[in-house]
């Protein structure tokens, strides 16, 4: 079995792999990384088009009912969308290490971890759709609409996370063109059937919540025919299909504390959409188009977001530390420069944006109030998240979440339940805020936690080729 897997890691396959243990550090981050950010561009794309063609051809209400769930599914989904990083830096490690053995175990861990908790996480989000969207004071308007979409989003999740497990793994070992090219197949089916279902057949957000699960199902199976059918390390084998006790305790102690972390910091943004819910559906409306556009500065940043982790991770197992360093300080140069670019160029066309979203000038007016102020600190985010990724790439996993949710959740909350309670500061400005101050002060404290605690996982001399 290992001869066979050693031919199979040397296989022609492997032209999409990446080595990222050698050679010019910022061209391969760059090329690592220009595809996850033109993905990222489609998925937000798939999504305005959700958001249009209910504005458009429905109602702001669909509109915001729509948008509105962004927070809440990231709630419920986000301890497993964690596990899918664990999984990430699980096989990159073993990869950079050469461990192929190690790899193939990761692989099908991972893939059986995706189909139990997507149906887990299904299940959960159906029985608890409204209940959850009622705590969130959901307007009456938005509330009905919103539950219909949410319920068929969650039919859907199985296969969510089997395209962002399978996803995660051809990602350990720089393979970022296919997931591009499936997500390109899946994502034009989307929109094809957002316009057929809703402008034809006049569904609403059943119609949009249908053509997002039929996109997804795409994705994951060629997601999933892609890891059955490819010849290297990654290969993987239906009849293979189980827990590895090892491998899934690697998974967990890295995933869980960054799932954890990220449906702690959906609660922050669960209570800020809820915050804004309090201003009405045209409020909402308009924060949902904001944030729609300023997605597509964040999916940029968060590309070399995961470029750090997933380069710290295959150079950690390569026991090549000083390379290690150099890939933070690489990230986070290019993320500060991708981000002011993308943030003030957005900035710029801000009103031309947002009308492309919805006409109304009072959505329009409300949105510009939230990009004013998140768009010019966004680099702050980009910089907050490498610091992240490179922590959990070389072996921390409590200690970032800790941080994170220090400085960045808890930060929140307290903004939300002092200062934005004084009517003089009850405003969507005051609200938006908590998100630039909160980046920064995160930012410093991963900073200072790396400086003091990173020589321990980084010795200052790489070891000796023979050691």
């Amino acid at each position: 079995m290992t001869r066979l897997l050693e031919k199979l890691h040397r296989s022609p396959a492997r032209r999409y792999e990446m080595d990222m243990t050698t050679g010019s550090l910022l061209p391969k981050v760059l090329a690592f990384s220009g595809p996850l950010i033109l993905m990222g561009v489609l998925q937000l794309l798939y999504n305005a088009a959700d958001i249009i063609v209910v504005g458009r051809y429905a109602s702001s209400q669909s509109q915001a009912a729509v948008g509105s769930t962004g927070s809440l599914i990231n709630l419920l989904v986000n301890v497993f969308m964690g596990l899918s990083v664990g999984s990430s830096v699980l096989v990159a490690r073993h990869f950079g290490a050469g461990d192929i053995a190690g790899v193939q175990k990761g692989v099908h861990t991972s893939i059986t971890i995706a189909l139990i908790s997507g149906v887990a996480v299904g299940v959960f989000g159906l029985v608890m759709a409204k209940p959850l969207l009622l705590l969130m004071n959901s307007p009456e308007d938005v509330i009905d609409l919103a539950s219909v979409y949410i319920r068929i989003y969650f039919l859907g999740m199985p296969v969510n996370m089997l395209y962002n497990f399978g996803a995660a793994i051809l990602r350990a070992v720089g393979d970022t063109k296919r997931p591009l090219y499936y997500l390109s197949v899946a994502g034009l089916a989307n929109v094809l059937l957002n316009l057929l279902l809703v402008i034809v057949f006049h569904m609403d957000v059943a119609g949009v919540a249908i053509a997002t699960v039929a996109s997804q199902l795409i994705s994951a199976v060629l997601v999933i025919n892609c890891l059955l059918h490819t010849s290297s390390a990654i290969h993987l084998d239906l009849r293979r299909l189980r827990v590895d006790g090892a491998s899934l305790k690697e998974i967990v102690r890295v995933g869980l504390p960054a799932g954890l972390q990220g449906s702690i910091f959906s609660i922050s943004n669960v209570l800020i959409q809820t915050s804004v819910n309090s201003f009405g559906s045209i409020a909402m409306a308009g924060n949902t188009n904001a944030s729609n556009l300023e997605g597509f500065v964040y999916t940029a940043m968060n590309a070399i977001h995961q470029a750090d982790i997933t380069f710290a991770s295959q150079n950690y197992g390569a026991k090549k530390y000083s390379r290690v360093r150099r890939v933070l300080w690489c990230c986070l140069g290019t993320v500060t420069v991708i981000g002011l670019g993308t943030g003030l160029l957005f900035l710029v066309l801000d009103r031309p944006l947002m009308a492309i979203y919805n006409g109304q000038e009072e959505v329009i007016a409300y949105g510009l109030r939230r990009m004013r102020i998140i768009l010019p600190t966004y680099f702050l985010c980009g910089l907050m998240d490498v610091m992240v990724g490179q922590l959990r790439g070389i072996g921390f996993s409590i200690m970032p979440m800790l941080v994170s949710l220090t400085g960045a959740c808890a930060l929140r909350v307290v903004w939300i339940l002092t200062l934005f309670q004084i009517p003089a500061f009850h405003t969507p400005e005051v609200l938006y805020l908590s998100y630039p101050v909160s980046w920064l002060v995160t930012f410093a404290a991963h900073m200072a936690c790396y400086l003091i605690a990173g020589p321990r996982k980084l010795p200052k001399a790489d070891p000796s080729p023979g050691a």
